[in-house]
């Protein structure tokens, strides 16, 4: 089916606000291929610059991805510092244009633990980005969801002992707000690619309503037409937040 041709069948009304993606198959496009995993995560970076371009021209609001996770460091050292090279990389060429559209970029994580040349790309990324009020584009780098909450309740820990809040005081809101997506909506649509089962430390808090989307298609290989099929399927769905069917 033609581009134009499905992107007429969703509904423009009921898009999600929120999508999270979590990009996994790069590794076995590569393997697939004979190529060096390297490759497969270069072929990655460019499916993920089309959909950036796909959630911008769609006007989603949100969009976060999974680029590396807190558990990534345990990957070969190499492999690690082609991954911190890429995004590098990807900041480098593609920030100019971003900002163009109007994306405002964020990062999700503990990205102070990263190389300082990643750094500084970051800083001059969510600096020169902070203003726009275009998509929001979350990259999750250096994440873990677990850690993520850890992180929240030693804040809310804190503000007990200071006295700042009483214990009946916390509250979904207030817990919330102690996230690295506070003043953010909730992803309604998670897509994992390459078929796996499984959310691996991925904003579990968040994402508790979420529908979600599995599709087999690996990483690199991921393109608007996929896209738009998973919205079309989050469309489908009958969303109930733990009630009963309308």
């Amino acid at each position: 089916m033609a581009k134009n041709k499905i992107e007429d069948t969703i509904d423009r009304s009921r898009l999600p606000q929120h999508i999270a993606i979590i990009m996994d198959g790069n590794g076995r496009w590569a393997n697939k291929r004979l190529l060096p995993r390297t490759m497969g995560h270069r072929a990655g970076m460019g499916a993920l610059k089309n959909i950036v371009q796909a959630c911008d021209e769609l006007k989603i609001p949100f969009l976060t991805v999974f680029a590396f996770s807190t558990e990534n460091w345990k990957r070969p050292v190499m492999e690690v510092d082609f991954l911190m090279r890429l995004l590098i990389e990807f900041l480098h060429k593609e920030l100019a244009e971003l900002h163009k559209k109007n994306v405002q970029i964020h990062v999700l994580g503990d990205y102070e633990a990263i190389p300082m040349e990643c750094q500084i790309e970051i800083r001059e990324a969510l600096k020169l980005t902070q203003n726009n009020s275009g998509l929001v584009f979350n990259i999750a780098l250096n994440y873990g969801a677990r850690q993520e909450i850890i992180g929240a309740v030693k804040q809310l820990t804190e503000k007990i002992i200071q006295q700042e809040i009483k214990l009946e005081d916390i509250n979904e809101e207030m817990f919330s707000q102690l996230l690295y997506t506070r003043a953010m909506p909730d992803p309604d649509l998670l897509i994992r690619t390459a078929g796996e089962m499984r959310i691996s430390n991925f904003m579990l808090w968040q994402i508790a309503y979420a529908e979600i989307v599995v599709c087999d298609i690996l990483w690199p290989d991921f393109s608007r037409v996929d896209l738009i099929k998973a919205i079309k399927e989050y469309q489908g769905r009958d969303r109930r937040f733990g009630g009963l069917s309308q």
